[in-house]
């Protein structure tokens, strides 16, 4: 039987309500795997497993009841092994770095910003910051509309203003949060987004952080901001995949 892994926290911390339940239908009993000081929280792993919201809604529960007691390093939705035996292995042999990352990351959480363009609000800024494209726009105009050529020019060179615009808005959102965050963690980029940033918070300095968000969407009222958080810092467990050898990773449990 494959086994699900939920996370991996401090094996004297660990503890679970008595008969809880993780994903899968009906849920899988999830049960505690303990092997040198560590433990992985983990259950059966249900046959194909999709991530639907409620077995989304189970992986992010079981993580919080585990994080109830201590810091807990969570695991992508869709987190795989073959079997316990390759679990125990893992955490022995990753024993040290799975520690000192416990250590690193307890009393801290994620909270993820995301940020993208209202879009009648940045072509009025670009405008206004602009002298070559009022230029054009107002010889455009006196022209009863401009050439095709013309307007073709003056399309592509708002398109030029609004990309430089937010490759700027995009740093100038990490700067600004990052000097009240612990870590940050660029996400990937998407055409939905002209930022995906993930900030690592410690859980007495939340309220700060996310009065510097109000502070950015004061000061950038052209931008859109999504905040999602506070949630188990899955963007901070390693620099790189964390997840046991031999597990496969679905979707994110964070729903992102």
């Amino acid at each position: 039987m494959s086994t699900y892994v939920y996370g991996i926290t401090d094996g004297s911390r660990a503890k679970l309500p008595e008969g809880m339940g993780g994903v899968g239908d009906p849920p899988r009993p999830v049960r505690i795997l303990k092997e040198g000081g560590l433990a992985a929280v983990v259950s059966d792993a249900p046959e194909g497993l999709r991530p639907k919201r409620k077995d989304l809604l189970a992986h992010q529960n079981v993580l919080a009841e585990a994080g109830a007691g201590g810091c807990v390093l969570p695991m992508r939705f869709g987190s795989v092994a073959p079997d316990d035996d390759t679990v125990a292995g893992v955490l022995a042999e990753r024993a040290e770095h799975y520690k000192e990352r416990l250590r690193s990351l307890d009393g801290k959480v994620e909270y993820n910003v995301k940020a993208t363009h209202d879009e009648e609000a940045v072509l009025h800024r670009v405008m206004a910051e602009n002298p070559e494209l009022r230029a054009q726009t107002e010889a455009n105009r006196q022209a009863g509309g401009g050439s095709y050529e013309e307007k073709l020019r003056l399309g592509e060179m708002v398109v030029a203003a609004v990309k430089a615009r937010e490759a700027e808005d995009a740093a100038e959102v990490q700067r600004d949060l990052e000097a009240v965050a612990a870590a940050v963690s660029a996400g990937p980029e998407s055409t939905g987004w002209l930022a995906n940033v993930s900030f690592l918070v410690g859980r007495d300095s939340a309220e700060t952080f996310l009065a510097s968000v109000e502070q950015v969407r004061k000061t950038h009222p052209h931008l859109e901001l999504r905040v999602n958080g506070p949630l188990p810092p899955y963007s901070f467990v390693e620099p790189g995949p964390a997840e046991p050898a031999g597990t496969t990773a679905g979707a994110e449990s964070s729903g992102e």
